[in-house]
């Protein structure tokens, strides 16, 4: 499928790789570099461009989309696209694309380690022993062989999940209303229903968009359905875990640790997302999911290939994998 979109000139909101940049430029197309603008210069720089690159930090909202006249793309540079206003894009028939391949690998090993470290209590050993002290019992961990692993979500990072931590002899279960159960069977996940999942596992890391349906996930109702001492992991996005009933679980004992590289708000400033992140039981980290060397290269080349394949300039870049409002791709279409 070709297309024929006029991207001319691009705005580059977020730091990315450079590749994104030297890829579009290569292409004939203009781009310019403007990173941190307070809201109120974005809206006054947008009517100028046919395109928007963004990651995390911008907030790409209605009013903001409604002052880009010639707007045609919003691409993310990266899977979460919660900081764009998707309804205000597609009311505009401008296109959202993200890179949803492109941090999965980064964001999978980060989960990986985050569940190893949890488990033999690496943080505060670590910190311990730095502070002079030799407590080889007080940090005493257990063994993942033989642990259920509860992923809920089971897309590619979820997946990627599954097939590590089974090599550390983990029983994978799994929930994700849209992978059939005979498919999550492949890379050996039994796919239950989260009625089922709370009482058998004894991690759970969840790998979900930031969705209504999926807001506050975890609360108090189903941490009190989980075994005692359940350790939870989020590398997908604040939200999905209700921090002040995570809070209350980790002081209960009800939960037995967490791991968290998102918060509801970042950096967090709320007086209960710091005192969460003080517990002894908790390893905490500044968003880090994407943040290697790999996955920046890769969610940089990948957003400007899409945009570059919109233009239908190109034979090498052709393809379109991260649509995320496809109504306004098929409006698009020659």
């Amino acid at each position: 499928m070709s297309y024929n979109v006029k991207v001319q000139r691009v705005l580059v909101a977020d730091a990315v790789d450079a590749s994104c940049v030297d890829l579009l430029k290569k292409n004939g197309i203009e781009v310019d570099c403007k990173y941190k603008l307070p809201k109120d210069q974005l809206i006054v720089e947008i009517p100028k461009y046919d395109a928007l690159i963004v990651r995390s930090d911008t907030k790409v909202t209605a009013d903001v989309i409604e002052a880009g006249k010639k707007l045609k793309v919003i691409g993310r540079a990266g899977a979460g696209v919660d900081n764009i206003d998707i309804n205000a894009a597609t009311s505009k028939n401008i296109l959202v694309l993200n890179t949803p391949g492109g941090n999965a690998i980064s964001a999978c090993e980060l989960t990986c380690s985050l569940i190893t470290t949890l488990a033999r209590n690496v943080v505060p050993g670590a910190a311990s022993l730095k502070a002079g002290r030799w407590d080889r019992k007080l940090y005493s961990g257990h063994e993942l062989y033989g642990k259920t692993l509860a992923i809920l979500g089971l897309g590619r990072i979820g997946r990627e999940v599954a097939i590590r931590m089974q090599a550390w002899g983990m029983k994978t279960i799994g929930y994700d209303p849209i992978v059939p159960a005979e498919d999550a069977r492949k890379f050996n996940v039994e796919a239950l229903t989260l009625e089922q999942i709370w009482p058998q596992a004894d991690y759970i890391t969840v790998h979900t968009p930031l969705i209504p349906e999926t807001r506050n996930l975890i609360c108090e109702a189903v941490l009190n359905k989980c075994r005692k001492g359940v350790r939870i992991v989020n590398v997908a996005r604040g939200g999905i875990i209700n921090e002040v009933d995570l809070l209350n679980a980790l002081k209960s004992g009800q939960c037995g640790g967490a791991a968290l590289d998102v918060f509801e708000q970042e950096p967090p400033t709320d007086p209960v997302t710091l005192e969460l992140i003080q517990q002894n039981q908790v390893v905490a980290t500044p968003h880090l999911g994407a943040s290697t060397a790999e996955a920046q290269v890769r969610v940089a080349v990948e957003i400007s290939e899409q945009i570059i394949a919109l233009t239908g300039r190109s034979q090498e870049y052709t393809a379109v994998p991260g649509v995320v409002n496809r109504s306004v791709l098929d409006s698009l279409k020659k």
